[in-house]
């Protein structure tokens, strides 16, 4: 471990000290690339040496989503559980108060939410310090992240906390780079490079393409670039473990900072602000979240009654299709589906007859009709 570690720390060292322009592109996309693989190849050496254990904290999903509060020490993680769930997390003036995972949930507009306090991270989690691992592995697990910041610490904290997670591979408020990546068996490297608009620069040539692929030892492949990507969303693809979760940024204890002060970080990218301790905006941040998690909740009716609307059901984000609906009741649905009488948003009229391909929104009413 030590001696991946070490090697990790030459690397960064080296690219902290490389100018990064034209001539410098192909070897800083080297250098990266070796740095993916010495922090996978750490990640792996840690699991196997503790036969699996300390991966994350083994606490079961309940509910129909995960969020994850992520901060350092002291920032009132623990409160803000404790406020929203109702569930005791114990919290104290010293760090480190947490030192498992407290799991509490929420109900909220008809969706059970689970709610992880997890314990304070420090800066070099990402590499093996303090229970970094742990709570990083449990993050990666959630829907949604709420990464918790005190006003009255610096906002660099926030960049601090983004770059432990980034090491761990999860992109906060990102989507998957617009590559493809396929491995052949031979007719060596074909690169579809993107063809940069008028005015623009392409972020990434063939030449430092090339150079990584070098470093992964691969000789026969397919690479196609459909939008303008940087190296390292290049390798995030090559790695191919990489997730991409929203996240929320909860600036805590506003009560202690003035109006001047709270007015300065307006211009925060998905941020919230909040006091635990006097329960100010909690109701904003619960909106906030639920924006974020991108739910969609279909109401049954059975033929003959009132739509369930005390009990919906609550489908992942993207496309929801009456097909989708139909699985999460059960799998044999579909075999005896004949059509389907929708109410709400997507129908054009009240009812409408669909097929299982009709795409669904949010508090629609479904009721299916199956063959005779």
């Amino acid at each position: 471990m030590s001696a991946i570690l070490e090697k990790i720390s030459t690397i960064e060292l080296e690219m902290s000290r490389t100018q990064k322009n034209k001539a410098t592109e192909n070897h800083l996309g080297s250098l990266r690339a070796k740095l993916a693989q010495l922090r996978r190849e750490l990640i792996a050496g840690e699991q196997q040496t503790k036969s699996g254990k300390g991966e994350g904290f083994d606490v079961t999903k309940t509910g129909d989503c995960r969020v994850g509060l992520v901060g350092f020490p002291s920032v009132g993680k623990s409160t803000l559980l404790t406020k929203l769930t109702g569930v005791f997390s114990e919290a104290a003036s010293y760090e480190f108060t947490t030192l498992t995972c407290v799991p509490g949930v929420i109900n909220y507009r008809g969706a059970k939410i689970q709610l992880l306090d997890l314990p304070g991270i420090i800066e070099g989690a990402k590499d093996g310090k303090g229970r970094g691992r742990q709570v990083i592995s449990t993050a990666r697990t959630c829907d949604v992240i709420v990464v918790v910041l005190d006003a009255m610490k610096p906002l660099t904290h926030r960049r601090l906390i983004e770059k432990e997670l980034d090491g761990f591979g999860i992109r906060l408020n990102k989507q998957p780079p617009q590559i493809t990546y396929t491995v052949k068996d031979k007719g060596g490297i074909n690169v579809l490079p993107y063809k940069a608009q008028t005015g623009e620069t392409a972020w990434l040539d063939e030449s430092t393409i090339k150079a990584i692929l070098d470093e992964y030892h691969v000789k026969n492949c397919e690479v196609k670039i459909f939008e303008n990507c940087t190296d390292e969303e290049l390798i995030d693809v090559i790695e191919g473990n990489r997730i991409y979760t929203p996240c929320v940024y909860a600036v805590n204890k506003i009560d202690q900072i003035t109006v001047e002060e709270l007015e300065l970080l307006d211009d925060m990218k998905h941020y919230v602000p909040v006091s635990s301790g006097k329960e100010w905006n909690m109701d904003g941040l619960l909106e906030t979240i639920w924006e974020y998690l991108s739910l969609t909740r279909i109401y049954t009716k059975p033929k003959g009654q009132n739509p369930a609307y005390d009990a919906p059901i609550i489908l992942k984000k993207g496309k929801v299709t009456v097909e989708d609906f139909c699985n999460s009741l059960h799998k044999s649905m579909v075999k005896n589906f004949k059509e389907a009488n929708v109410w709400g948003i997507s129908a054009k009229h009240r009812p409408q007859k669909v097929g299982k391909d009709h795409v669904l929104s949010d508090e629609d009413v479904v009721q299916i009709i199956k063959k005779i």
